[in-house]
């Protein structure tokens, strides 16, 4: 018994074990009740239940937040909510360029979810490797904090200025290497990833990859691109590697719910690129600027935060009002 305490008492990347285990049983208690009692058969999930799915994840993670912040005190829940309230408005976009990579693909509404629940699983996986790099980095070498702050500066002015840039997918790197060294079905079988089909010129069974395969690595490598910029975001505010890895998971986890209430209209979040753009240049310039005015005070970085963000999402919705919403191109 007394080893068993101390082993969970014993620090793990800042923090006691028992911590990180609470938040695992947590995240794996979501995800069971999510995918085996919600969500046991495949079926389109329509904007209410998206919503009240989303409203679910949130309200998880905002009390997650309040846990943390009665364990670790006042600090550590203020970086921990602005923190998630970064990570959520940064997935916006990732919104945005899933329901592009859907519709590339045709995936019907109804496999959506099977895409990005196995998506999800991939980022808790990706994620936990890029912070503890991050981390591991941040201790070794306290000066990678400014690289960060360097990276983050950067990229808010290039969302700055190619804020009205449209990827293109039939251009894509990685969807052009996956074609070619797999061999991919022209059409979609059910929600199978991959299917067994006679090769063309020997006629033996091989296995094929369907588009529903090619369209999850996409997300997954979508994730990974914008994880580059949330991640030097979130240790810009801290360098605790558990207030930086239980905020960005869970912003995450509702990202997959609220996708479906969102990707009808996200085109009503135009502008929320040019805000997010100035939530990193402020967080960025927060790193260099603590040599001359100091630490800037959490519920300060917090305040601003939310301001931009706010303003962002109301500026959007009064300049889009009554837009029709535009499709993705299939390809």
């Amino acid at each position: 018994m007394q080893t068993l305490q101390t082993f969970l008492s014993s620090p793990f990347l800042s923090q006691p074990v028992w911590l990180w285990l609470v938040f695992i049983g947590i995240v794996i208690s979501l995800l069971t009740f999510d995918l085996g009692v919600l969500h046991k058969d495949e079926k389109e999930i329509g904007v209410t239940e998206s919503l009240w799915l989303s409203a679910g994840y949130i309200g998880a993670g905002l009390l997650f937040g309040a846990w943390v912040w009665w364990m670790l005190g006042a600090q550590s829940g203020i970086e921990y909510y602005t923190g998630f309230l970064i990570e959520k408005s940064l997935s916006m976009d990732n919104v945005f360029v899933i329901a592009m990579i859907f519709g590339f693909f045709a995936i019907p509404r109804a496999y959506q979810h099977r895409v990005l629940f196995w998506g999800i699983l991939g980022v808790i996986v990706l994620r936990a490797i890029m912070i503890g790099l991050g981390a591991a980095l941040v201790t070794q070498f306290s000066w990678v904090l400014y690289v960060f702050g360097a990276f983050l500066v950067a990229t808010g002015i290039k969302m700055l200025w190619f804020a009205d840039h449209q990827p293109d997918l039939s251009n894509n790197p990685m969807l052009k290497l996956l074609r070619k060294v797999m061999r991919v079905t022209p059409t979609l079988h059910g929600n199978a990833f991959f299917v067994r089909q006679p090769h063309p010129q020997t006629g033996q069974a091989v296995l094929w990859a369907t588009p529903l395969f090619l369209a999850l690595c996409l997300v997954e490598f979508a994730d990974l691109i914008f994880a580059v910029d949330s991640v030097p975001a979130i240790f810009a505010i801290t360098t605790d590697p558990f207030i930086v890895y239980t905020s960005n998971i869970f912003a995450i986890l509702g990202l997959r719910a609220l996708y479906f209430a969102l990707a009808a209209m996200i085109h009503r979040f135009a502008y929320l690129k040019y805000a997010l753009a100035l939530v990193l240049v402020f967080i960025g310039s927060k790193i260099f600027l603590v040599n001359f005015i100091g630490k800037t005070p959490p519920l300060l970085s917090l305040s601003v935060t939310v301001g931009l963000i706010a303003g962002g999402v109301v500026f959007s919705m009064w300049k889009t009002r009554g837009q029709p919403a535009t499709l993705p191109q299939q390809g």
